[in-house]
This record gives C-alpha cells, sequence and structure tokens, in this order.
C-alpha cells in the first residue's frame, strides 16, 4: 500500500519544524512541493530550503506540481472553493499514481498547520473518494500562524479564564466584541477590522515567521489605517501577503 504524510511546516521560519516533521520527511520517498506561480515563488523557495537542510536520506526525490488556480466569477465562495478543492484533488490523483510507487511514502509539506484553516486533509479524503488510488495516510502537527502571532507580539492568546474565538473576516462581525472578547481573524482579503470598534486592541502580523515579517500593535483606532497602508505597500512589493491578526476588547480578571 502507498503511504501519504501531511507534513506541518510551520509559518515560513525553517526552525519552526518539530523533531517529528523532520522525521517524517526522511521517511518520505517522494517530497511534494507545491508551486503557485512566480508572485508566489517565495513559498516554493522556503520548501525547497527545509528539503535541503533537513532531509537527508539519499534516496528522497522531490517532485514540484503546480496548484490549480481558484475560480470565483460566477460563483459563490462555496461554489469556487468545493470546485477549486476538487481540482486540487485530481492533481493529487496523478501524482499518487504516477510519482508513488506501492509500497512507497509520499510527504506533502502544509504551511502553517494542516488542521488549522488548511484544507490538506479534506483534499486528501476526497482523493480516497475516489477509489482510483489505494494509500492510507498520517498528519504531523506543525507551528500555525497564531502561535507565532502571538509570540511576535509577546502577548498570551487569551484574557485570563476567557474564550478565544478563532474566525474569519467574513464573519468576524457576527461575534466580536459583543459575543467574544478575543477574536483571532484568518484569512481576511477584506480588512474586517475597519468596521470593528475602534477601542478594542489589534495584534497584527504578515509574512510571519520569514525574513519579511511585519508586525504593528495598538488601539484600533489609532493604527488601522497603518495597517491598510502597509498591508497594500507590503502586498504591491511582494506580490502576495499571508497575514492574521488578533482582537481584544476587555482586560484580564475583569468580570
Amino acid at each position: 500500500m502507498k503511504n501519504v504524510l501531511i507534513v506541518g511546516i510551520g509559518t515560513g521560519n525553517p526552525e519552526h519544524l518539530t523533531i517529528q516533521a523532520i522525521n517524517a520527511l526522511n521517511c518520505a520517498d517522494v517530497l511534494f512541493i507545491p508551486t503557485k506561480g512566480e508572485a508566489k515563488a517565495q513559498l516554493a523557495d522556503i520548501r525547497r530550503d527545509i528539503v535541503s537542510r533537513y532531509v537527508t536520506r539519499p534516496q528522497s526525490r522531490v517532485v514540484e506540481f503546480a496548484i490549480p488556480v481558484r475560480q470565483t466569477a460566477e460563483r459563490s465562495y462555496h461554489q469556487s472553493v468545493d470546485q477549486w478543492h476538487a481540482a486540487i484533488a485530481r492533481a493529487y490523483e496523478r501524482l499518487l499514481l504516477e510519482e508513488l510507487l506501492d509500497g512507497e511514502v509520499g510527504a506533502f509539506l502544509v504551511w502553517g498547520d494542516p488542521m488549522l484553516y488548511d484544507s490538506t486533509i479534506r483534499i486528501i479524503e476526497r482523493v480516497r473518494a475516489l477509489e482510483t488510488v489505494t494509500f492510507d495516510y498520517s498528519v504531523i502537527p506543525g507551528i500555525t500562524s497564531i502561535q507565532a502571532l502571538a509570540a511576535s507580539h509577546r502577548i498570551p492568546l487569551n484574557l485570563v479564564g476567557k474564550p478565544v474565538e478563532i474566525t474569519t473576516g467574513r464573519r468576524l462581525a457576527e461575534s466580536f466584541p459583543e459575543k467574544t472578547e478575543t477574536a483571532v481573524v484568518m484569512l481576511d482579503g477584506e480588512q474586517a477590522f475597519m468596521a470593528i470598534d475602534p477601542e478594542a486592541r489589534i495584534y497584527w502580523g504578515a509574512y510571519l515567521g520569514t525574513a519579511q515579517e511585519i508586525v504593528i500593535s495598538g488601539r484600533l483606532g489609532d493604527v488601522r489605517d497603518d495597517i491598510l497602508r502597509t498591508r497594500a505597500d507590503a502586498r504591491a512589493r511582494h506580490g502576495w501577503i499571508m497575514d492574521i491578526y488578533l482582537l481584544q476588547k476587555g482586560r484580564d480578571f475583569e468580570e
């Protein structure tokens, strides 16, 4: 039987890799590296750097493959994501059929942690459902962008004894700050924080773990325009951006 490893590699710093992740990569016969076009070449470069640093198994080989582009025109959000995942599943199916022999191990290097706002596990399950290739798989956790954000800002994630919500920009206004005092916001292409109570505190970060890391924090009303401007400049300069932020409205030991 073929085996697949879904390996979390952290948020861009090669030193984010755990010993478990390094050992997993060294068990792989094939290391799959996704490419996402010229603008996001750095993401593939970081994966290549990880392989060159940590993989010592001589017989391991690298296979690079292009990630299909998500189509959004005339589609709802859920339709576009579903169709995109289906296209990626077909690409994975081809890789497992053509590049991985029976009895071999293949590893997918996944940004951040495979269990947090990443769909590699869902896509692998789609491939299994196709029933064209027989395989089993394991998941190795990685450092998340949430951990990297809190570490860079030197803050605890939660207020004392209080919950934390992890949400998206599309859903932020549904809960913060009325229902939850701490919200971690991922996948916010519309900068939903601009419509939030300016008295909240924000801890924002982009390119966490990489040499290009940027962090800004403060009272939302004081720094939101700076974040908006910095984000736009960074995206124009690099051609892509990965950012995340934490919002808080409340205090420790406050009932």
